[in-house]
């Protein structure tokens, strides 16, 4: 029997212009519905399972995951980013990110899927299930940090071992929650800024950009929506990322410009269109200075139609 991990469906996709494509999906479809939108699994099992489907290929999530690598070194792609992992590793993926498993190697740990509905709704948990951004990858040492998230992670296993009839989705709620609230706690792994830093204003910036980012790039734009000045819009993303406003939108637009290459064979005119560039060759030239390589290079790279 299959778990909701173990299917990858291909869905027929209608972008701009009717022009259908296919987008491989890691799907949600629990094999039973003894805890609706959860699961826990072997991450060695995972693998295994990946090998023999579509080995090296590029997948994207409906759902988030959480896996704490215990055995074994390797790596995992998540929107064209690479992350190496050992023991020790923390690894969260996000609904609608891309990823690469790597598969060369032996590694084991607990990998935990969960749908952003599974999750208690209020308050920071609230926003971590909806939240599309944040941290990949946290190293944990060997000292609290690690006990911290392992006993979270035992008991989770513990509840979700019960008979069918025994487990508590209730218990498991609280318990993932609890585990996602400290996680948001673990100090950033050489990232710079720090997500939490930029406060309420950071926060409405972000959902702002994921509704407008293929209308505008304009930093002018985001700050007359949210009723702050520029100045103070770019304070908020500094602290939380480093990186001033214009770079942050800018950012987003190329990593979805990187998602419909390696995902689509939409023409990369029509790509650069959707995103709000009327030439093609303004698409291809801030492509390329954000990116490094041309879109038609980027996707041969990562498999697809150029």
């Amino acid at each position: 029997m299959s778990t909701l991990s173990d299917r990858v469906r291909c869905e027929p996709i209608m972008v701009k212009r009717g022009h259908a494509v296919a987008i491989p999906r890691l799907g949600f479809h629990a094999p039973d519905d003894r805890v609706p939108g959860f699961e826990v699994i072997e991450l060695a099992t995972l693998h295994d399972r990946m090998r023999g489907r579509d080995p090296g290929g590029l997948h994207r999530l409906d759902f988030h995951t959480l896996t704490l690598v215990t055995e074994g070194t390797g790596q995992r792609m998540v929107d064209f980013t690479t992350y190496p992992y050992g023991p020790g590793t923390l690894l969260w993926v996000r609904p609608d990110q891309v990823q690469r498993f790597d598969l060369a190697g032996a590694s084991n740990g607990t990998h935990l899927l969960f749908t952003a509905a599974f999750l208690p709704r209020y308050g920071t948990v609230e926003r971590l299930a909806n939240q599309w951004y944040g941290p990949v990858r946290w190293q944990l040492g060997t000292g609290d940090q690690y006990a911290m998230v392992t006993t979270l992670l035992h008991q989770i296993r513990a509840e979700y071992a019960r008979q069918p009839d025994a487990v508590s989705p209730e218990i498991l709620q609280s318990l993932l929650a609890t585990l996602l609230l400290q996680v948001d706690r673990l100090p950033l792994d050489r990232e710079p800024g720090d997500p939490r830093a930029g406060g309420e204003i950071y926060t409405m910036f972000r959902a702002e950009l994921e509704r407008s980012y293929q209308s505008t790039r304009r930093a002018e734009d985001y700050a007359g929506r949210l009723g702050y000045t520029v100045k103070t819009l770019t304070r908020a993303c500094l602290a939380a990322t480093g990186k001033p406003t214009k770079q942050v939108i800018d950012e987003r637009v190329a990593l979805e410009a990187q998602r419909l290459l390696a995902h689509t064979n939409t023409p990369v005119a029509s790509i650069g269109h959707r995103l709000g560039f009327t030439e093609a060759t303004n698409f291809g030239k801030f492509f390329a200075r954000h990116v490094g390589t041309t879109p038609g290079e980027f996707r041969r790279a990562h498999g697809g139609r150029a």
